[in-house]
C-alpha cells in the first residue's frame, strides 16, 4: 500500500501540470503513454514491439493519434488511406512469415491499435477543448473508482463478473455510479459545464460512469485471457499503463461522442 501511494504521488506531481499546460507537452506525453500501452498489449500476445508487425503497429499508432488539427498536414489528409496500407501490410506479412504471424495475429494488432490509439488521441482531443472538460472526465473515473471500491468494502454481497474480476461486486459497481452522480451535480451547480440540461447531464455521467467501469473489466477479461497479472511494470503497485488508464479510454471517446462538449 505503501508503495502505491508514494506511486500516486508522484504520478499525479508529474502528470496533473503536464495536463493544466496541454499543447505539446500533453501531447508529447500521451504519445508516450500511448506507445508504453501499445507494447504492453502486444507482449501479452507474445508480438514484439520491435518487429515487422509491432513496428507496422507502431506506424499505424502514430497515424490513428495525429490530431484533428494536425502538425502534419499530409498525414492528416490521408489517415485512413494510410492506415488501410498498414492493415494490408500486416496481411502481407502473414504469407511472407509462412502464417508463423497469423490472420488472427494481425487481427489482434490492428484492434491493438485501435483500442489504445483511439483512446489517448482523446485525451489530447478532450484537453483541447477546455481543461474543464478533461478535469471531469479524470475525476468520472477516479470518483467512480474510489465509490466502488468503498461501496464494494462496506456493502459488497453480490459478485459483478466473478469470472473476469473476481473482487468487483454489484453494490460497488451502482455505489461508483452514485458516486460519478453526486461529482455531475457539483459540476453543475458551480457552472462549470454548460450547455446541457441538469438531468441529461446526469445521466450521460452515470453512462459514462457504467462505461468506465466496463473498460476496466474489458482490460481484466484481455488479461485473464493472456493469464497475465498486470498489463506491464512501469508503475510500482499499479501495474503498467493500460492498468491505470483502460477506463478512460472507454470514457474520454464517449465523452466526444456524447452531448457534453459543447
Amino acid at each position: 500500500m505503501k508503495t502505491r501511494t508514494i506511486t500516486a504521488i508522484i504520478a499525479l506531481s508529474i502528470f496533473v501540470p503536464i495536463v493544466v499546460l496541454g499543447s505539446w507537452p500533453l501531447l508529447i506525453t500521451v504519445f508516450l503513454l500511448a506507445y508504453t500501452a501499445l507494447y504492453e498489449i502486444l507482449k501479452m500476445n507474445r508480438i514484439h514491439i520491435f518487429s515487422i508487425p509491432g513496428m507496422l503497429s507502431m506506424v499505424a499508432l502514430f497515424i490513428v493519434m495525429m490530431p484533428q488539427e494536425s502538425y502534419m498536414p499530409y498525414i492528416s489528409m490521408f489517415q485512413v488511406d494510410l492506415i488501410i496500407v498498414m492493415a494490408l501490410l500486416m496481411l502481407s506479412f502473414t504469407v511472407i512469415s509462412k502464417n508463423r504471424f497469423s490472420f488472427v495475429d494481425m487481427g489482434f494488432c490492428v484492434l491493438a491499435v485501435a483500442y489504445v490509439g483511439i483512446g489517448f488521441m482523446y485525451f489530447y482531443e478532450t484537453r483541447e477543448e477546455g481543461i474543464i472538460y478533461i478535469l471531469y472526465g479524470l475525476l468520472i473515473v477516479w470518483v467512480t473508482d474510489t465509490g466502488a471500491y468503498l461501496f464494494g468494502r462496506a456493502l459488497g454481497k453480490r459478485k459483478l463478473w466473478p469470472q473476469i474480476s473476481p473482487n468487483k461486486t454489484l453494490e460497488g459497481f451502482l455505489g461508483g455510479i452514485f458516486c460519478s452522480v453526486l461529482l455531475a451535480l457539483l459540476f453543475y451547480m458551480m457552472g462549470w459545464i454548460e450547455g446541457v440540461h441538469v438531468l441529461l447531464f446526469l445521466t450521460l455521467t452515470m453512462i459514462l460512469s457504467m462505461f468506465g467501469q466496463l473498460g476496466d473489466l474489458v482490460e481484466s477479461a484481455l488479461k485473464r485471457h493472456f493469464d497475465v497479472k498486470d498489463s506491464g511494470r512501469l508503475l510500482p503497485g499499479h501495474g503498467g499503463v493500460l492498468d491505470r488508464f483502460d477506463s478512460f479510454i472507454f470514457v474520454l471517446p464517449l465523452m466526444n461522442i456524447l452531448p457534453i462538449i459543447t
